[in-house]
């Protein structure tokens, strides 16, 4: 397959050639760099907030987890436990929450 860098029989292989002339001044190079330095301390910012957020979230599912076990304890506290097996409803494990339905088919 004869033509161009890409295959393109219409472009000769000498135009897609890019040279490595300063097309560019400082001016412009300066203002890619300033640009590139701000778009690196906003993703600095959202990485802080992201893991201020991540540490918040931690907390509260750790407070959860509180919440739930000391309200199981005075469930438990306030009904008089069967000694043979675990009360009725109280089957699941401790990551579930709300009521628990069974398939009987």
């Amino acid at each position: 397959m004869s033509g161009g860098p890409n295959g393109d029989p219409n472009m000769s292989a000498e135009e897609g050639i890019i040279d490595d002339e300063d097309d560019y001044d400082d001016e412009e190079y300066n203002a890619v760099n300033s640009m590139l330095d701000q778009i690196n301390s906003y993703l600095d910012d959202l990485e802080e907030k992201n893991d201020a957020l991540n540490g918040k979230l931690h907390e509260l599912l750790e407070s959860n987890r509180q919440a739930r076990l000391e309200f199981r304890a005075q469930l438990n506290g306030s009904t008089q436990p069967d000694p043979s097996g675990p009360s009725p409803g109280h089957e699941g494990s401790d990551e579930t929450s709300g009521p628990q339905t069974t398939d009987n088919d």
